[in-house]
């Protein structure tokens, strides 16, 4: 049971770089308040983990396009991971090939068009959602949102320390790279483009534990009134 309870159709948007934590709080806020955690970073790396499958040009807006619109309605994406065919690609697409394909694919429009109706539909009943445009574009009505960062270095330590035994061979210093190239592809792609919300906190977790975070935004929603103590 949780230790305190939402408001009806809450609906609380965590942003930010990947690294930064967010899929590790958005799970321990769940936990406390009793919302489904709905990560959106799942919908980009399944389109890109496919079309990396069936040898699709992410370069190729149109072929992205025509990609993502078939896969929507095939899709069933849960707080488990998306299931499609019969699997649930969770694992399949957490890999850095599919991350890093996940930051182009996220960069064509029309992806992001066939895409937002669908999280927009599965938050309505209220949950936590994360990723890079939650406050900013998909919820731009949240009653919360948060930016969440850290450095480059912490979280490409963080990165390293997930993939360390899972059978990825990239070092710290590679990761660090790969992360400071995705982070300026996402903040410099044309649409939606990876930012903070006027109306979002930002809290800098570098020097934070997980615990602490979510105590932060625990404080937030209370002070807001957006959630009351069961206890």
């Amino acid at each position: 049971m949780s230790d305190w309870k939402a408001v009806k159709g809450l609906q609380i948007a965590i942003d930010g770089p990947s690294g930064s934590g967010k899929g590790t709080v958005a799970a321990n806020l769940a936990a406390e308040i009793g919302l489904p955690v709905l990560d959106t970073g799942l919908l980009y790396r399944f389109v890109a983990a496919v079309a990396l499958m069936r040898d699709v040009d992410m370069d190729d807006a149109g072929q992205l396009a025509d990609l993502s619109a078939q896969l929507v309605p095939q899709m069933d994406w849960r707080e488990d991971g998306i299931w499609f065919e019969g699997e649930n690609y969770a694992e399949r697409v957490r890999g850095e090939a599919a991350g890093a394909g996940a930051s182009r694919v996220a960069a064509c429009e029309a992806v992001r068009g066939n895409l937002l109706p669908v999280q927009r539909n599965r938050a309505a009943s209220g949950c936590i959602m994360d990723g890079r445009d939650i406050g900013s574009v998909v919820l731009p009505d949240a009653q919360a949102k948060f930016f969440l960062t850290a450095s480059l270095r912490e979280r490409a330590r963080r990165r390293w320390s997930q993939y360390k035994g899972k059978n990825n061979s990239d070092g710290l210093e590679q990761i660090l790279l790969d992360l400071k190239m995705r982070d300026q592809r996402d903040a410099e792609r044309q649409h939606a483009p990876l930012r903070q919300a006027a109306d979002a906190i930002a809290i800098d977790s570098t020097t934070l534990r997980a615990d602490e975070v979510v105590d932060r935004m625990l404080g937030v929603l209370e002070r807001r009134r957006l959630i009351t103590a069961t206890v």
